[in-house]
């Protein structure tokens, strides 16, 4: 591998291992290769330090899609929680309206007007009623 040097060592065990130093040389040219025409044709994403930070992008790609979505989200219940409250307010005035509207047509002068003008054939006591004692 250009770049790396490899040395023998031995363990406490007396057991040879083979440890591979990265030249940092190497890591440089690949950061001042990077360029314009690299960008363009493509050849940046082959290059070893993308490749070994792609999980850790990959991850704030996916962060960022999560904080998007959860911001769409989030206004849409705001959106959902305007139109309910303003359906709300229109349901009590409609309340409100039928309330007053039933009160009014359970007045006795109402009841009286709508029996005339259907000429039921009802007629009110002119007197008040009167109380009877047992004795």
């Amino acid at each position: 591998m250009p770049g790396c040097a490899l040395l023998k060592n031995y363990n406490s065990m007396g057991k040879r291992e083979n440890i591979e130093f990265v030249d940092s040389k190497v890591e440089r040219e690949e950061i001042t290769t990077f360029s314009a025409k690299s960008f363009l044709d493509g050849s940046w994403l082959t290059l070893n330090s993308f490749v070994r930070r792609l999980p850790f992008i990959l991850f704030c790609v996916l962060l960022m899609l999560i904080y998007i979505a959860n911001r769409f989200h989030a206004e849409k219940m705001v959106r959902k929680t305007v139109h309910m409250k303003k359906e709300i307010q229109n349901l009590r005035a409609e309340e409100i309206t039928a309330s007053y509207e039933l009160i009014k047509l359970n007045r006795p002068s109402e009841i009286q007007k709508r029996v005339e003008h259907e000429e039921l054939g009802l007629k009110f006591h002119t007197e008040p009623p009167k109380k009877i004692i047992k004795k």
